[in-house]
């Protein structure tokens, strides 16, 4: 068998220990996890003894995939115990709480650290471990607020359009926060040390949106909305309506693609300035619809083909998954009827794992206990007084 056929993923070997919760940091164990990483992630029992995680049927919650799921209640002594104990023999630890709250429990990265010095404890928030909105509530659309994304995303004299989660809790956040994980890891390997990475959606969005800061500071940048080459504000990178009322994306941007676009469409160049002078985006994008609104959006794209243009249909969740190119792809799996995305980025000889089930809340608990050398007498108790769960 060649080498290929049996290479391991990339992060194979490397144990986690995730304290549960949710948003950003689930999302950054579920990347953890597909690269191979053997996540253990410590649920939190509720007072009647189930997991908080089990209001929901646990097989639609995919960003907690391919876990080893744990119930333990971390403000029991015991509890605390075990957790000491799995943290003893990880690589890494990550957690998503408000500063302060794992400090509460006994297990910050003080705490971790005594007991595992090669520690990557990975802390993942809002507003960052320090400052004065450290301690305070939020959510995605409040951190790329104050970050300034948020105020660039609309159409002109409009209200800021908030781009669902994406660009804070999973790009801003739970991405950054893997990369400094998987980074620090390296480091520990060739100084023998662990460290505390402070992952902050606002950071993470400041580095998401390093082009447009630079294009700001040369003044090739406008603060006004819908006013800008890459927001809406020019015809050649825009979204434009069809005859069957779907959508069509245009991104246009060298003259090359433009040119082919113009082609596509039968128009002739007849702009008689710059493309890029905005005072000619209103006419050209007036133009550039009337002719869109002429076939329907899968006419379109059919014609578009035989037209190197950076054109393509928006694409609803149910249609992308039935694209041909990413049906070849696997784009979106299924498994157990549910839809999932496959693992990114993709691997030459060591390809990450595909969606694998999502643990019911505690669903390893007792083999997680008898790996620690706990006898099923003793787990018996702790199940009964509600110390674990599962």
């Amino acid at each position: 068998m060649s080498q290929a056929a049996v290479a391991l993923p990339p992060l194979s070997g490397v144990k986690v220990v995730e304290l549960g919760g949710i948003g950003p940091a689930p999302f950054c164990g579920m990347l953890l996890a597909d690269l191979g990483a053997e996540v253990t992630r410590i649920e939190r029992p509720d007072s009647d003894g189930t997991s908080a995680h089990a209001k929901q049927h646990a097989q639609y919650d995919v960003l907690h995939r391919g876990r080893i799921s744990i119930a333990v209640d971390l403000k029991s002594a015991e509890g605390h115990r075990i957790a000491l104990q799995l943290i003893e023999n990880a690589d890494m630890v990550l957690e998503g709480f408000r500063p302060g709250v794992t400090e509460r429990l006994g297990l910050g990265p003080e705490d971790c650290l005594k007991q595992n010095q090669r520690l990557i404890y990975g802390r993942m928030t809002g507003w960052g471990q320090t400052g004065p909105l450290s301690t305070a509530a939020g959510h995605d659309i409040n951190y790329i607020s104050l970050a300034g994304a948020l105020h660039a995303i609309g159409r002109p004299g409009g209200p800021p359009v908030f781009p669902l989660n994406l660009l804070g809790d999973f790009g801003a956040g739970g991405m950054f926060l893997a990369l400094g994980m998987v980074s620090a890891l390296w480091e520990g390997h060739r100084s023998g040390q662990g460290q505390v990475i402070d992952a902050a959606i606002v950071d993470g969005t400041a580095s998401l949106m390093a082009m447009l800061l630079g294009m700001y500071s040369a003044n090739e940048w406008s603060d006004g909305r819908g006013t800008n080459s890459l927001d809406g504000g020019a015809h050649y990178y825009e979204v434009y309506e069809c005859a069957d009322g779907k959508w069509i994306s245009v991104g246009s941007i060298e003259p090359q693609f433009y040119n082919a676009l113009l082609k596509g469409l039968g128009l002739p160049d007849n702009i008689g300035h710059e493309r890029t002078d905005p005072l000619v985006w209103p006419l050209e994008k007036q133009r550039i619809a009337s002719a869109f609104r002429t076939r329907t959006r899968d006419e379109w794209c059919a014609h578009f083909e035989q037209f190197d243009a950076c054109v393509a249909p928006v694409l609803s969740i149910d249609e992308a998954n039935q694209h041909p190119h990413n049906q070849e792809r696997h784009y979106i799996d299924q498994l157990d009827g549910v839809m999932q995305p496959g693992c990114a980025p993709r691997f030459s000889r060591t390809p990450g794992l595909g969606p694998r089930p999502v643990p019911e809340p505690g669903e390893h608990t007792r083999a997680v206990l008898q790996s620690l050398g706990i006898d099923d007498g003793r787990i018996d108790d702790l199940t009964e007084r509600g110390v674990v769960h599962g």
